[in-house]
């Protein structure tokens, strides 16, 4: 018996299920992430944050940052990094987690003294659809890293196998 296959029935079926969470929490994390980047980008237009100084500039390129996080999370990284995208589509996780992580403490350190002379007052659906978004990307890619690995272990296992088989083979774990 090698060590990559769980003695038990049910360490069997807990690391079949792995790729499952981590492909739906990928997803879904991905998704939270954008939906971040457009309460931000609907505040900068909608409710004139475009003219707040430094504020405004912020949320724009929280959205900018959300929609480029968002689409490292799903492309087909296999295509173009090879053995490397799983390490990079983790990257991108760790992204939308800072992105969504900061985004809250900028956030709660506006409502309670201010942020660049900027203070926030009250909790209005759309922040508080912000703060919903973001804790979610928060906890859906963590989910992510946690089902898929770190990375660098499947980028151990990935290289044994090309070397023992002759070829090459994706990282990612997801098989994309």
């Amino acid at each position: 018996m090698t060590i990559d296959q769980p003695s038990t029935p049910a360490g069997r079926f807990g690391a079949q299920r792995r790729p499952t969470i981590a492909r739906v929490a990928l997803y879904l994390g991905a998704l939270a992430v954008l939906a971040t980047g457009v309460a931000h980008v609907q505040q900068f237009y909608a409710d004139d944050y475009s003219s707040v100084p430094t504020i405004g500039t912020l949320f724009y390129l929280n959205f900018v940052s959300a929609v480029l996080i968002a689409a490292g999370l799903v492309a087909p990284l296999g295509r173009i990094a090879g053995r490397y995208a799983g390490v990079i589509r983790n990257a991108f996780a760790v992204a939308g987690i800072a992105l969504g992580a900061l985004s809250l403490v900028a956030l709660f350190v506006s409502e309670s003294s201010g942020l660049f002379g900027f203070q926030e007052h009250g909790y209005r659906t759309p922040i508080a659809l912000a703060i919903v978004f973001e804790v979610a990307a928060v906890v859906l890619l963590v989910i992510f890293l946690a089902a898929n690995g770190t990375g660098l272990q499947t980028l151990r296992t990935s290289s044994r196998r090309g070397a023992s088989a002759g070829g090459t083979s994706s990282s990612s774990g997801l098989g994309y």
